[in-house]
């Protein structure tokens, strides 16, 4: 199993919109960056991933899973980008805010902080774990 963090604009979609939708389930689409694309093409399923809000924000609110692979988004019109099927899990007990994370040294490799503009980023296990710990979520 790897990690990932996918990041949203929440006046687009939001963990509530997440939570709201027929099973908390939603098609993560829209990706446009070919990085962002070739991450989502390395999900599999039961994956987990970081739900983290972007503009005003910045914070990481919860953990969806991969339920379907990826397959080719039907909002974009050239064929070539991908989506994948996402599942809300479990919303932080705390949010753990970019702050938080540009604040505390163990971070200072982590790929949030070194490629600020990706919307979607493998997260390794130790980022992981220490991310679900500030969070307060000791579950994964």
């Amino acid at each position: 199993m790897k990690f990932w963090l996918l990041k949203t604009e929440p006046e687009n979609w939001s963990w509530g919109n997440q939570l709201n939708s027929k099973n908390k389930i939603a098609e993560w689409n829209g990706v446009r960056n070919y990085q962002a694309s070739r991450n989502l093409k390395s999900m599999k399923k039961n994956d987990l991933c970081f739900f983290y809000h972007t503009g005003k924000e910045k914070k990481i609110v919860g953990i969806v899973k991969i339920i379907k692979e990826h397959f080719i988004d039907k909002s974009d019109k050239t064929k070539k980008f991908v989506s994948v099927l996402v599942r809300a899990e479990v919303k932080l007990t705390k949010a753990v805010t970019l702050e938080d994370i540009k604040n505390n040294e163990f971070f200072k490799e982590f790929v949030l902080i070194k490629q600020k503009r990706l919307s979607v980023m493998e997260v390794n296990t130790k980022y992981w774990k220490k991310i679900c710990k500030i969070g307060k979520m000791n579950l994964y």
